[in-house]
């Protein structure tokens, strides 16, 4: 008995994975019309799962086709909801990492599980892709390989952009398929150097979904592109405002419709980005090309929200409502009352954006969580911290803005 209460891997997991499985089953394939091919019970065995990540289910996508206990890192997000975050860790024990930093504890808890026995999957991303294409994979991930030392899985999900684009709250249902693209065994990485082996895992996760395909139709199409896009290809930096399948920039009244092919159009047939994925990568260039020395003194950005105090692996606490956030190229600002809350790039840890449009700032030891509007953008916080953090350390040509 001491024993197992000492270990990650619990008997009940198998119990949790076995009836959740066979009620969401059903719900699960109606809802995203995915094909699923599971892996034969008589193959059963550990594995290190790597999947690109498109959808906020793909962790079932994943226990679907494993159909026995797998052990997802998870961000620190969904343990700070209190009752909720217990009864997770009771029924499958996520393992918590940081995002965004170096954590070491998840790595020993990974190596703590591969040694008991268990299956781990991870989004070597870190993110869900905001344009449909994969994003960047760290090379890191090869020493997390080669120390677990696992039979690799590689997992590849499409069509889930199609069906649940990040920046959206509706499923527009056609076409997806999720799968096991290729298993690497433990001799045939020892036999490939770190280039060759992050490269394989960088072609098989490599999922781009910017193509005309498909009928991914639905009444709120664009609804809340704005949590993706700050920039228009005439004004710079602009907000913009969706309502059902038009999104318009809130500076020009350029709007821009998302047909159900994944296409962008123009009422007036100057927009000159085919996909989300051409505007979201504009975008990118766009700042990696700013002169953020222009923004020290005027604001790129305001918004209203509510900022949280987060207590890693707890639970989180309102501190203030509806408070004047402000982006310059510096720093961030929240005016609370008399109070000022000053958050200068040179000295935040990290900034983050988690779901589908929350921001986290880690400033010393604090974590704040910021919670703006359904059409709050966090994505421009993230690229200009990124931005001034490339300018501070003479990075100039260093295209990665944090996702």
């Amino acid at each position: 008995m001491k024993k197992t209460k000492n270990k990650w891997m619990k008997p009940r997991h198998n119990v949790v994975v076995t009836v959740l499985g066979m009620l969401l089953h059903p719900w699960l394939v109606g809802k995203h019309n995915v094909a699923l091919t599971p892996i034969p019970k008589k193959e059963k065995r550990q594995y290190l799962i790597l999947m690109n990540h498109q959808t906020p289910f793909d962790q079932f996508f994943v226990a679907r086709t494993f159909r026995w206990p797998v052990y997802y890192l998870a961000t620190e997000d969904i343990f700070s909801l209190g009752f909720l975050s217990k009864l997770l860790r009771y029924a499958v024990a996520p393992i918590p990492i940081k995002k965004q930093t170096m954590d070491v504890q998840a790595v020993l808890n990974c190596i703590r599980i591969a040694k008991e026995g268990g299956t781990i999957a991870l989004a070597p991303e870190g993110n869900r892709t905001y344009s449909g294409q994969t994003g960047y994979i760290k090379p890191s991930v090869v020493q997390l390989v080669r120390k677990l030392n696992l039979p690799l899985a590689l997992f590849r999900i499409e069509g889930g952009y199609g069906s649940e684009p990040r920046w959206s709250d509706v499923v527009r249902r056609d076409k997806m398929r999720a799968y096991v693209s290729r298993i690497v065994e433990p001799e045939e990485m020892q036999q490939m150097d770190d280039a060759s082996l992050l490269a394989l895992i960088q072609t098989e996760l490599y999922v781009d979904e910017a193509k005309a395909e498909g009928n991914f139709a639905h009444p709120q199409s664009a609804e809340f592109l704005e949590r993706m896009v700050y920039t228009c290809p005439d004004c710079g930096l602009s907000p913009w405002e969706s309502h059902g399948q038009i999104c318009r920039c809130l500076t020009c009244g350029k709007e821009v419709r998302y047909l159900p092919t994944k296409e962008l159009q123009c009422a007036d047939g100057t927009f000159p980005y085919h996909f989300a994925a051409d505007w979201y990568k504009a975008q990118c260039d766009f700042v990696n090309g700013l002169d953020l020395s222009a923004y020290t003194e005027n604001a790129m950005f305001r918004d209203t929200v509510n900022i949280f105090d987060v207590e890693l692996y707890r639970k989180k606490k309102k501190l203030y409502s509806d408070v004047e956030m402000t982006l310059y190229g510096d720093r961030i600002t929240a005016v609370a009352g008399e109070e000022v809350l000053v958050f200068p790039f040179a000295d935040t840890a990290a900034v983050t954006v988690l779901g589908r449009n929350k921001l986290n700032i880690y400033s010393g030891e604090k974590v704040y969580q910021i919670k703006g509007s359904k059409r709050f953008n966090a994505l421009k916080y993230v690229n200009i911290y990124h931005r001034a953090k490339h300018l501070r350390e003479g990075n100039l040509h260093e295209q990665f803005l944090g996702l």
